[in-house]
């Protein structure tokens, strides 16, 4: 009776694994950035094509273009606070804190003089 528990208990746990890494597995999302610090972004879907669709939705602007796709991971995006419609900058990174230096570094490296982190989004990570 015992060996029967034992053997229950871990198919049960092995099946909440599989269950946790198959929807892992299919997070995904998508950034959008616009003129005049226009952004948009679309996370945890199961199909970066609906990810894609929600950022751009979300987007306000004529000039909104998908910039990335996030897979596991964040992307942030950076605006030069003083003349948003000026110089920006995005990245995409596994790591939020890595995106948010890469955009700000983009945006000054873009001209920007006070360059600040207007938005990010991270997908599911496990």
């Amino acid at each position: 009776m015992i060996r029967f528990t034992r053997n229950a208990a871990l198919a049960a746990a092995t099946g909440w694994i599989l269950i946790a890494v198959i929807g892992t597995a299919h997070a995904a999302g998508a950034f959008a950035v616009g003129a005049c610090g226009a952004y948009g972004y679309g996370y945890d879907f199961h199909k970066i094509a609906d990810a894609r669709a929600a950022a751009m939705k979300q987007c306000a602007g004529a000039s909104c273009k998908v910039v990335g796709s996030i897979k596991r991971g964040c992307a942030a995006f950076a605006i030069d606070a003083k003349q948003p419609c000026g110089s920006f900058g995005w990245a995409v990174n596994s790591h939020l804190g890595k995106a948010e230096n890469a955009s700000l570094r983009r945006c000054f490296e873009f001209g920007g003089h006070d360059c600040v982190v207007r938005a990010w989004a991270c997908d599911e990570k496990g």
